[in-house]
């Protein structure tokens, strides 16, 4: 049994997986895709490419569909990462050793590197309470270090921890998964770990191909994620000022004719709306 196998889940992520796949076989970690109906050929992809591939007949979204390659994954650690990351030299080895040398964390990051060369590190959740960070003041770690939150983007877990605790809400379609599974770590008592030695490149926006209506979709999730999320955890609940903040914006884009504007306030708003009304997001994508 391979002490580590990557999860990536594809949705039109034709253009991403050769590099993904490429460096995860560079560094010997064998990889499990989990493809989300994609219209593309990401299935094909990822089976030449030698990964083993789940096709899903539709998009289960970002959490269910982790959660089946975790489950069909058979390693005692697995790495969790999307298919715009790809990994540096001497990355999956620099978290196995900080996993060696930190066995009672719960989970362990690589560190974020942007297109443009910015190191990602988020200063603040909203579901991390217990490091209160108000003003988004942006303090990156200069070596390894314990963190409130870890970037979903890319991570790492032992295998039968992640299932214990239940892996990702599948409740959530999109958006705010990594913010609930660090939340419920940290609540587990094991620590979140940054492992600044392994370095990865995250592409950004490039892990699935455009589609018309995705922004106002994209935003519908991440408004209706917030919510739930905020009300799980009975933190500040933001549905009422969004849906009023986003509703006013979406109106005046109307106005002026504008379609971009139409299409991102429009979305967070009827996202707002729907948790509002206790819409659930698996409905909205016919997954009930």
């Amino acid at each position: 049994m391979p002490n580590l196998v990557a999860v990536v889940v594809a949705h039109d992520s034709a253009e991403a997986l050769p590099a993904c796949l490429a460096a995860l076989a560079v560094e010997g970690v064998p990889a499990i895709v989990v493809d989300n109906a994609s219209r593309d050929r990401s299935a094909e992809i990822a089976a030449a490419a030698g990964a083993a591939v789940i096709r899903n007949a539709r998009n289960e979204g970002y959490g269910r569909a982790n959660n089946a390659g975790v489950r069909a994954a058979r390693a005692r650690r697995v790495l969790i990462l999307n298919p715009d990351v790809t990994l540096r030299p001497g990355a999956a080895e620099a978290l196995l050793a900080a996993a060696a040398a930190w066995p009672e964390a719960g989970l362990y990051a690589p560190r974020i590197v942007e297109p443009d060369g910015r190191f990602f590190y988020q200063p603040r959740s909203l579901l991390a309470p217990y490091l209160t960070n108000p003003s988004g003041r942006r303090d990156p770690p200069e070596g390894d270090a314990c963190a409130p939150f870890l970037s979903g983007a890319c991570l790492m877990v032992e295998r039968r921890f992640f299932l214990d605790i239940g892996g990702f809400d599948e409740a959530i379609f999109l958006f705010y998964e990594d913010d609930d599974l660090c939340r419920r770590v940290a609540e587990a008592g094991r620590a979140l770990v940054h492992v600044h030695a392994a370095e990865v490149l995250h592409g950004r926006g490039r892990s699935s191909g455009s589609e018309p209506g995705r922004v106002f979709r994209t935003r519908w999730h991440q408004a209706w994620s917030r919510a739930y999320v905020a009300r799980k955890y009975a933190v500040a609940d933001p549905v009422l000022p969004g849906l009023l903040a986003n509703g006013f914006k979406a109106l005046l884009s109307g106005l002026a004719l504008r379609r971009a504007g139409i299409e991102r306030y429009g979305g967070s708003a009827a996202g707002a709306w729907a948790a509002l009304r206790g819409r659930s997001a698996l409905a909205r994508e016919g997954l009930e």
